[in-house]
């Protein structure tokens, strides 16, 4: 099966909400940030992007550069046991490596290796969510490096609850092709209640369950399977670091192709959104799960 032509599903909508559809251009508090949902219609009227611009005005302007606060994977580990006694241990040293054939994007095929984000990619990482967003919410091209800061900012805070949580990435090489891989996709795993996002999109998945959000993969990496593989890694990592077997994702109710996938893969729908939904400006989504087995082969 191909990897769907359009972007998979983020969960930034929560955190930008603030800045796309409010006339105040404050910073929403670290204590409030989380992710996007599953996505929503954008309309970007010009009595709301004056703030937009203030803000790229702002966060555009020379200044000294702001220190990443460094994840536990940088540093030594923590005290104490977690997710199983070797958890940060396996979460360092988790690699999902596959060699991928053509599929439906041309090209000679290539090679995918997943593993967690390091500090020196949270910029690109940030990007590629970032354009993956705008994409999806038709927000126009001019306004992505200010959602690529506003992105930074939240990936870097959740990063430093690792290993609660982690961020995916994947580096994909074309076959034949010298130099380094380029970036091609990502996704965060909350593993357990410490990781939960404070404000997760509804319909809510449970605290103590892992949960998967903010998927992306490069636009030009696409119909490749590389999301079928980064929902993969994502289940084999989940596995490896023995947490609860239930994991849960959404997916907007409109997004057909993507949804086909989490059914091929085994996901079921639990809940979906009532109309009400459409108040908030949100589309309706599922939430889907499903029940890992005990090893991934």
């Amino acid at each position: 099966m191909g990897c769907p032509p359009t972007p998979l599903p983020l969960s930034l909508e929560c955190t930008l909400r603030p800045f796309l559809f409010s006339s105040s251009p404050h910073r929403p508090s670290p204590s409030s940030t989380t992710f996007f949902s599953d996505t929503t219609t954008l309309s970007l009227h010009k009595s709301r992007a004056l703030p937009l611009l203030k803000l790229l005005r702002r966060f555009s302007s020379p200044s000294a550069p702001q220190p990443v606060t460094p994840s536990p994977l940088d540093s030594s580990p923590w005290p104490g046991a977690f997710l199983g006694p070797d958890g940060l241990q396996v979460l360092r040293d988790f690699r999902f490596t596959m060699e991928l054939d053509h599929g439906g994007g041309g090209g000679s095929g290539g090679f995918l290796e997943i593993r967690p984000m390091l500090a020196e990619e949270l910029d690109a990482t940030a990007q590629l969510l970032a354009e993956s967003f705008a994409e999806s919410m038709f927000v126009p091209a001019r306004y992505v490096p200010l959602l690529a800061f506003l992105v930074k900012q939240y990936v870097a805070e959740r990063r430093c609850l690792e290993p609660h949580v982690t961020v995916l990435v994947g580096f994909y090489r074309e076959r034949g092709t010298e130099g380094a891989a380029q970036l091609a996709c990502t996704a965060e795993i909350s593993l357990d209640a410490r990781g939960a996002n404070a404000a997760p999109p509804t319909p809510v998945p449970p605290r103590e369950c892992p949960y998967i959000c903010n998927m992306a993969v490069r636009k030009a990496l696409r119909r490749r399977r590389i999301g079928w593989h980064l929902l993969r890694a994502c289940e084999e990592l989940m596995t490896q670091m023995k947490t609860e077997r239930n994991v849960y994702l959404h997916c907007r109710v409109i997004d057909k192709v993507p949804f086909d996938m989490y059914q091929k893969a085994g996901y079921k729908v639990v809940k979906t959104d009532g109309f009400l939904v459409w108040l908030t400006l949100q589309r309706r989504k599922y939430l889907m799960s499903k029940e890992l087995p005990h090893e991934i082969g």
